[in-house]
């Protein structure tokens, strides 16, 4: 390590981690087929220097390359080597704030678990953790990357006054809660964020900012981040013609918990009636949710929790640290836990 980084770490700064993605792509053809690409191929050094002369000059950064892949890869191994970093990192009086570079196609679960582990730390501290991507790769025409990058880093040194400490997410000149992330989109610039609540980045919304601090009011500690082996869940979701084989065979496999994605109001195939009881007799956690991609599930029944607004893949993560957290934690339930981070009425 040189002189410079060792001083570059120990002076008031930004961090930067690149995580790979879209944003860190390159397409074969870029001009006539951006779309056709290869995620994780630049490394965060030099997505920053494409931007460096718009980077306001009371600005430092440090760079760290966590890792440099397609999202769609993502693993819990690497959710628990980021948290751990993001943890660390927020608690070195030089790091003012950090910005994660990600892929998109997973952003809403790394965003949740970095709000459900990391989230009181920031918002206590007065820090903010802000995710970014692309939906285009890095040498297409018209990459919305290098903005994104220069929105999320200009957030991350927003003055506490202005918005309280946590982990959000920035794109197409937007900011949400990172908790509220959710790809809705194939290819839409804002797909991450289109359908979240959310304000715009230079101009912040009251009605937004009232949202979050009530949001934040609510929310408890952060969880624990699993070290070792994380809980295994799956998500099921039910369809015509749903078969209860499925959930037999993952219930013998040693499954802990399930998260079904329903129709509708999150229903669910009568199919699946006696293996999921079989299911949660044997003590496996099931938590309910909607395929719809939109909507509140409140119905209550014997069989499992409610998912409260939280798309499956933000529910999965949630019953992931839940049951992790009940293990560590005896006096509550993993019942508990979920019901924090859902933001449901029977919190304890």
């Amino acid at each position: 390590m040189s002189s410079n980084q060792v001083k570059a770490e120990n002076s008031p700064h930004i961090l930067v981690l690149g995580m790979g993605g879209t944003i860190a792509g390159l397409a074969s053809n870029p001009t006539e087929n951006p779309s056709s690409y290869k995620a994780g191929e630049l490394g965060i050094e030099t997505l920053l220097a494409t931007i460096q002369e718009s980077i306001p000059g009371h600005l430092k950064l440090l760079a760290q390359q966590v890792a440099n892949i397609n999202s769609r890869d993502l693993g819990e191994d690497l959710l628990t080597l980021l948290g751990n970093l993001v943890k660390t990192s927020l608690e070195n009086p030089a790091v003012q704030g950090i910005v994660i570079t990600h892929g998109t196609d997973t952003i809403e679960e790394a965003g949740f678990f970095l709000a459900a582990t990391c989230g009181k730390l920031a918002e206590n501290l007065g820090k903010r953790v802000v995710l970014t991507g692309a939906m285009l790769p890095a040498n297409a025409p018209q990459a919305d990357g290098p903005l994104n990058l220069l929105d999320a880093l200009k957030w991350a040194a927003t003055a506490p006054e202005n918005c309280p400490g946590g982990v959000f997410a920035v794109f197409a000149g937007k900011v949400c809660l990172a908790r509220d992330l959710a790809k809705r989109h194939t290819s839409a610039l804002n797909a991450p964020l289109m359908d979240s609540p959310s304000s715009p980045v230079g101009l912040v919304n009251p009605s937004w900012m009232s949202r979050v601090r009530a949001i934040q009011k609510v929310s408890g500690d952060d969880l624990t981040i699993p070290q070792d082996l994380w809980p295994w869940v799956e998500i099921l979701t039910s369809h015509a013609g749903a078969r209860s084989e499925t959930i037999e065979f993952l219930t013998n496999k040693g499954i802990q918990g399930l998260v079904l994605a329903g129709t509708g109001l999150g229903g669910f195939h009568q199919a699946w009636d006696e293996a999921l009881k079989l299911a949660q007799d044997k003590g496996i956690a099931i938590i309910k949710t909607t395929r719809t991609g939109a909507g509140k599930i409140e119905e209550e029944s014997a069989l499992g929790l409610t998912a409260g607004n939280l798309c499956a893949p933000r529910a999965r993560i949630a019953l992931q640290l839940a049951l992790n957290a009940a293990k560590a934690d005896k006096s509550l339930t993993w019942q508990d836990f979920f019901a924090r981070m859902a933001v449901l009425p029977d919190i304890r």
